[in-house]
């Protein structure tokens, strides 16, 4: 089992910048794919952003390609995203989730998930 703990979500204007963490416990995050996902109100959760546990390729919906990174720390246990130039339209609750595939990038291949963190971009 891996726990999942999301932080660093708040408000912030828009152009601003966020770092959210996520920090694993229960087994070691360096093995499992990172995914980061989004809810906005009204509407489904969406993919944000990737990496693979093999290789560390990284993935990026078009929405956050050029403004978003997803780097990790594997020896904290932790991955982040970090959100730069950020838009109003990024407001929504972002979520952690871990996978044992090399290769993740749709919510069902996750298996592990947190417990999500609000972030909201004023205009």
């Amino acid at each position: 089992q891996v726990q999942l703990v999301e932080s660093g979500g708040g408000l912030v204007q828009a152009g601003g910048s966020l770092r959210l963490s996520c920090a694993a416990s229960g087994r070691t995050l360096s093995r499992y794919s990172m995914g980061w996902f989004r809810q906005a109100p009204g509407k489904e959760r969406e993919f944000v952003a990737a990496i693979m546990w093999i290789g560390g390729s990284t993935y990026f919906a078009d929405s956050v390609k050029g403004r978003f990174t997803i780097p990790r720390d594997n020896a904290k246990n932790t991955g982040y995203l970090q959100m730069n130039s950020l838009k109003p339209e990024d407001t929504a609750v972002y979520y952690c989730a871990g996978s044992g595939r090399t290769r993740a990038l749709l919510q069902y291949e996750y298996r592990y998930w947190g417990q999500g963190t609000q972030v909201t971009v004023s205009s």
